[in-house]
């Protein structure tokens, strides 16, 4: 029988990989020009868990997944505004790498939902970037501009208590 722990870091680990897929189908819609429904089925049916050329996908929290790429588009408009509020005027989102772009914008998403604390959506999607980015800077661009984010959807999160 699992111990709690195990459960608790097994059920970390799928979200973080719905994290993870989520940025990778945001980025493939834009690449691809594909419509929403079709790059959730091809990731639930061909990522999720699948086994290709003997190697196996992670399973991922498919609940997550599909909010955080829907909420991502339902309301791009939006988590693009906040995080153009956290970028420098000079670079506005549509000025940043696709990849970058989709990060802030799944992560917008879980911002905006404010069910995850801030802190935690901040750090998930800073490994992300770090995944993404292993030798360069944009990891701490990514917290940077996270935090502006999160402050400016949650400010509640970071008030003192009292």
């Amino acid at each position: 029988m699992k111990s709690q722990s195990a459960r608790r870091e097994k059920s970390q680990q799928k979200k973080s990989t719905a994290r993870l897929f989520a940025v990778q189908a945001l980025f493939q819609m834009e690449a691809s020009d594909a419509a929403l429904e079709d790059v959730q089925e091809e990731f639930e049916t061909h990522r999720f868990g699948a086994e290709i050329d003997g190697d196996t996908y992670a399973e991922g929290n498919l609940d997550l997944f599909r909010a955080l790429t829907y909420r991502a588009v339902a309301e791009q408009s939006k988590i693009d505004q906040l995080t153009n509020r956290a970028l420098v005027a000079k670079w506005p989102i549509d000025r940043i790498d696709p990849t970058l772009r989709a990060l802030f914008r799944a992560a917008g998403a879980e911002l905006i939902t404010k069910q995850t604390p801030p802190k935690v959506a901040i750090s998930e999607f800073v490994d992300i970037a770090k995944a993404f980015f292993p030798d360069g800077k944009e990891a701490k661009f990514v917290n940077a501009v996270l935090d502006h984010m999160a402050r400016d959807a949650v400010p509640e999160a970071f008030e003192p208590k009292a």
